[in-house]
């Protein structure tokens, strides 16, 4: 019998809850996705571990293609050398999956954000973070130098504008662009309140967020 590391036991725990709860439950699903994919939207989200999309939007396995990281960031596009890991996910969902719908969600609290901020004041923080980040420089320093936003309000405010930034710069990519030109693609842009579990949606036209209603109006 197999012998799990101690710090392994709660996700063998967990898996053995998902086979006998979810899996089973769920079993013909899993048995048709066998044989591929056909998720209608695509969502960027942060790494967080406290902002799960799959658990927010409630979606079932095969319904959403997300792609995470540090702040929910979109690069723009380019076609130096290197590796693309956010650009290749976006060129696989909108050109072969053919997603219908590409959210950016921030969140609140965001561990990235706050290391931008960070950065610009003097204080970079971690050698990988630090240059990922720059992403949102454009949007933070729009913040920071806004002299209506106070500095307790930066946090928030960044984290609003990151999403407006990542928005932007999606569309930098041509096969987006086109896909947005022809009518086969939206882009769209929320932020989740972790301490609150409220879903704030971007207005493409203001950049502001509105509180999405819990319940469905009648």
């Amino acid at each position: 019998m197999t012998d799990f590391a101690e710090d392994a036991q709660g996700l063998i725990a967990g898996y053995r809850r998902f086979r006998q709860g979810r899996y089973r439950e769920q079993s013909q699903l899993f048995r048709e996705l066998r044989d591929g994919q056909q998720p209608a939207t695509m969502i960027i989200a942060c790494a967080d571990s406290r902002a799960d999309p799959a658990m927010i939007f409630d979606g079932a396995p095969g319904e959403l293609f997300v792609v995470r990281n540090v702040a929910a960031l979109v690069p723009p596009y380019e076609e130096t050398a290197g590796l693309h890991g956010v650009s290749s996910a976006l060129e696989f969902a909108v050109t072969i999956l053919k997603v219908k719908e590409i959210v950016v969600m921030g969140h609140g609290g965001c561990g990235g954000v706050a290391a931008s901020i960070a950065a610009a004041a003097a204080r970079p923080v971690g050698r990988f973070i630090a240059p990922w980040v720059e992403i949102m420089t454009e949007a933070r320093d729009a913040v920071l130098s806004n002299p209506s936003v106070s500095k307790t309000d930066w946090q928030e405010a960044v984290e609003h504008g990151a999403v407006g930034q990542s928005l932007a710069n999606l569309m930098s990519f041509p096969f987006v662009r086109d896909a947005v030109a022809d009518g086969q693609l939206n882009l769209d842009g929320a932020w989740f309140s972790i301490g609150r579990g409220e879903l704030h949606w971007r207005d493409p036209g203001t950049g502001g967020f509105a509180v999405v209603p819990s319940e469905a109006p009648v």
